[in-house]
């Protein structure tokens, strides 16, 4: 069966996609750019290619689907800036086989621009056909949201930006038959604007809680218990938790070199977000101390090393820098996390627990980082000796909270 859509990239954008299309009943096309995070168990990947997924291993296959859709991975750059090397592969592989009258769609985190002054030339280069024109080109922003079950592509939103208004109408046809509404941005800027804008509020929101949770440790006020009252606010407020830093594939953008003004809000909570591993440590440290024990030679015990809870994606989860501060101050590390078999900390294995009570019970501290719906947060805090709760998680007296 040939396929109608081609998703190039199969990271943490290019799968949810690309299983959304094939449970719509589109046959799709999945194209690799890289060394991706996406993962799919042996299950889904049988359900998909019962349902009209095909891997493409040539990419000439790309050149005979109706639409593509570039969702590659954008991680932070030496510049601070997304790094466009997948993005730019996806487009030369493409370009090569770009037939006239196919829709083009970027997906991915990029800043204002991109499309035009980057993907268009590139998709233009490679195949002598002009964009909106010869071939239909649009932006849209991925709402991704990985282990939302309320949240699907079905029922969310897909904001598009086409170069001309038929590229916008063309992109909107597609994603009509994904989603219940379809929202027309203005053009490629304002629809990359809008992916900018939503990535910034999450980070500076929980930057602001982050803070908040410093300071009500320093005045002995429970931030959660504030947080549970705050939310019960109609209006004006949206309730963001507190952790041990922020991970995952959206990576903030400053605007910083790529604009005549930066977002300096931003840069303050990339600041603030960037420091939470570090408290993380030293809150552990004066634990320890608390109750006699030095952080060298303590037996430290990490739950959750995954960027987002039940999840096995570990994309710049903050429990790596966590675990080298703590290793720097001699503490011997070990963790535990359900979705993760095997994990490594500067190239070194570090031991994982196969019982978790009786880890938590020999460790002379426990740290949850993520909030695994597996974990029995009640017993782990009976059986731990020492439990530093980073998720606000346990219940109000039964360990030491952020």
């Amino acid at each position: 069966m040939p396929a109608d859509l081609a998703v190039i990239g199969l990271g943490p954008y290019g799968l949810p996609l690309a299983q959304a299309a094939v449970a719509a009943g589109i046959p799709t096309l999945g194209y690799r750019t890289g060394p991706e995070t996406g993962s799919l168990s042996p299950a889904e990947l049988r359900r998909m290619l019962a349902r009209g997924f095909r891997p493409a291993a040539r990419p000439a296959e790309l050149g005979r689907v109706r639409t593509a859709v570039i969702c590659a991975p954008t991680p932070r750059g030496a510049d601070g800036g997304p790094d466009l090397g997948q993005v730019e592969t996806a487009a030369r592989a493409l370009a090569a086989h770009l037939r006239p009258h196919t829709t083009v769609i970027l997906e991915s985190p990029v800043l204002p621009g991109t499309t035009e002054e980057f993907l268009r030339p590139l998709l233009e280069g490679g195949s002598r056909l002009r964009a909106g024109r010869d071939f239909h080109l649009a932006y849209s922003p991925s709402r991704v949201d990985p282990g939302n079950r309320a949240f699907t592509p079905a029922n969310t939103p897909k904001v598009i930006g086409g170069l001309t208004p038929a590229c916008t109408e063309s992109a909107a046809a597609f994603y009509g038959r994904l989603t219940d509404k379809v929202v027309r941005a203005r053009g490629p800027r304002e629809a990359e604007t809008v992916q900018l804008l939503e990535t910034n509020y999450r980070h500076v929101n929980i930057a602001l809680v982050n803070e908040m949770a410093v300071l009500c440790h320093d005045l002995g006020v429970d931030l959660w218990d504030v947080i549970r009252c705050a939310e019960t606010k109609p209006f004006g407020f949206q309730a963001f938790r507190p952790g041990p830093g922020v991970g995952g594939p959206s990576v903030p953008q400053d605007l910083a070199g790529h604009a005549r003004r930066t977002l300096r809000m931003v840069e303050l909570a990339q600041q603030v977000n960037s420091r939470m591993p570090r408290y993380v440590v030293q809150r552990a440290a004066a634990l320890l101390n608390e109750h006699g024990k030095s952080a060298r030679g303590a037996r430290v015990l990490l739950l959750g090393v995954t960027y987002k809870a039940d999840l096995a994606d570990q994309q710049a989860a903050p429990a790596q820098e966590v675990a080298v501060r703590l290793m720097e101050l001699g503490a011997a590390v070990s963790y535990h996390d359900p979705h993760v078999p095997s994990w490594s900390v500067l190239d070194r294995p570090v031991p994982r627990a196969d019982s978790l009570y009786e880890a938590a019970a020999e460790a002379d501290l426990t740290i949850l980082l993520q909030q695994h719906r597996t974990y029995d947060l009640q017993g782990l805090s009976v059986k731990a000796q020492l439990l530093l709760d980073t998720r606000g998680a346990t219940p109000t007296g039964a360990a030491h909270r952020l």
